[in-house]
């Protein structure tokens, strides 16, 4: 546990992150200062807890009582390439995420969860495998919930399950899990990052200081994971749908750690190839981290996803809403385009990312019967559609469920899966998701009441 008291604390950016990052360490007894360039009217429920707790505080702007830190804590939503942290690098102040400042003060040992696709279903999955027979331990992380905010409940006995982003990886310095879950690597985030090699530099932070006493799990069938895993000290197991002689693999219609069966596919809650890595991932870990296989099948069976990830809403008049507002790359669409049988009406679009819109012709061919387009990526995805399928553009998500509904046929499927962030138009994913089944349920009020 690090010493901090008295230290001067800067905390750029006042989401939630950064208020469970200032709670922890002013409750650590160092001296706080957020800031935050938005205004403050923008910022009222932040400027309470602030005032609550009787920590300084600056809105509208950074003053240059930031340089005055004895480190600074960055939010994953700010670059490193902004002239005010330039400037904090450039005068020699430690930057760090609240990931790794919350590392410091966490009793339990790390499990961290990364990729580009499938991190918060894997992440949820093998939390839920760990709490069979460790109660106590927490899921935190890029999911939801602040590392800080909950890093206090755990004792050494426990496990801290954590979901980490390249933006959070950026700036560690002793974070140190003791197993590591490596999913996969895909385009992402190329809007943020100068080329998809300054994304996976990013994603391959979390290596830097595994030794020979951890433990990394990987995908096997990720050939550029794979390359760019060799050099890491730890102990390897991968896990994979086509090489039956890894750690974890899945062949005659089921689940096997080894050459043990564990468990039949058709009993596995979670549903699809991309699932069943998944479940691969979580199962190997959770093995490894000492759950007995019996605790690891019953999570199995009955773990049906987290919420916003092909998340079922409703039907009105036959036809099947699905919220899938975690999916915020072409990826995630894609693994969402072979999840079903039935024709699919997409909404998608939101902020685009540099993302290859094009890459997905024949998923869209094959199962997209048309598409609404929302966001200010809309014109770039309509580019790259035009030709492919039936589209149509509205200006908010309301009016996207509606022109989706009318242009539904009974058994066919309305699905969210935009390919897009969602900071154009909410504060994030979940509130887009949120939002949306709000409109679903209002809109099958209005249907069974007419």
């Amino acid at each position: 546990m690090r010493d901090v008291k008295n230290k001067l604390v800067v905390i750029l950016g006042a989401a939630r992150s950064g208020l469970a990052a200032a709670r922890l360490l002013h409750g650590m007894g160092a001296k706080v200062f957020v800031s935050d360039t938005a205004a403050v009217d923008k910022k009222s429920s932040a400027k309470d807890v602030l005032q609550h707790q009787q920590i300084e505080f600056e809105f509208g702007g950074h003053s240059n009582k930031i340089f005055a830190a004895d480190f600074i804590i960055l939010s994953p939503g700010i670059p490193l390439n902004t002239q005010e942290v330039r400037e904090v690098l450039a005068r020699g102040i430690p930057v760090y995420s609240e990931l790794e400042v919350a590392s410091w003060f966490c009793r339990a040992p790390l499990i961290a969860v990364t990729g580009s696709n499938g991190k918060t279903t894997t992440t949820t999955l093998l939390g839920e495998m760990i709490r069979t027979e460790k109660p106590r331990s927490l899921i935190a992380g890029n999911i939801g919930r602040a590392f800080s905010e909950v890093v206090h409940t755990v004792e050494p006995e426990d496990w801290a399950v954590i979901e980490v982003s390249s933006f959070q990886l950026e700036t560690i310095d002793a974070f140190h899990p003791h197993i590591v879950l490596i999913l996969n690597l895909a385009p992402n985030h190329l809007d943020w990052y100068s080329d998809y090699q300054d994304y996976i530099n990013a994603k391959m932070r979390i290596l830097k200081n595994l030794d020979s006493a951890d433990l990394l799990i990987y995908n096997a069938d990720d050939t550029l994971l794979s390359e760019k895993i060799k050099g890491c000290p730890a102990n390897k197991s991968a896990f994979s749908l086509r090489d039956h002689g890894v750690q974890a693999s899945v062949r005659n219609n089921a689940l096997y750690l080894g050459d043990q069966k564990l468990i039949q596919t058709d009993q596995i809650g979670l549903k699809g190839a991309h699932n069943y890595q998944n479940a691969m991932a979580a199962a190997l870990a959770a093995h490894m981290a000492g759950i007995s296989d019996e605790n690891i099948v019953d999570i199995l069976k009955i773990f049906r996803g987290v919420e916003h990830r092909l998340e079922f809403v409703g039907i009105i008049n036959g036809i099947t809403f699905i919220n899938d507002s975690k999916a915020t790359t072409v990826e995630s669409l894609a693994v969402a385009l072979q999840s079903f049988d039935q024709p699919l009406i997409l909404i998608a679009g939101g902020k685009d990312k540099g993302s290859d819109y094009k890459k997905l012709h024949d998923l869209l061919v094959k199962n997209v019967r048309s598409a609404v387009l929302i966001g200010s990526a809309r014109e770039k995805i309509a580019e790259a559609w035009q030709d492919i399928i039936p589209l149509q553009t509205a200006a908010t998500l309301n009016e996207a469920v509606e022109l989706a509904f009318s242009n539904a046929r009974r058994g066919e499927t309305v699905i969210l899966s935009p390919a897009c962030s969602s900071y154009d138009m909410f504060n994030d994913f979940e509130e887009r998701g949120r939002k949306f089944k709000e409109f679903v349920f209002k809109l099958k009020e209005h249907y069974e009441h007419n």
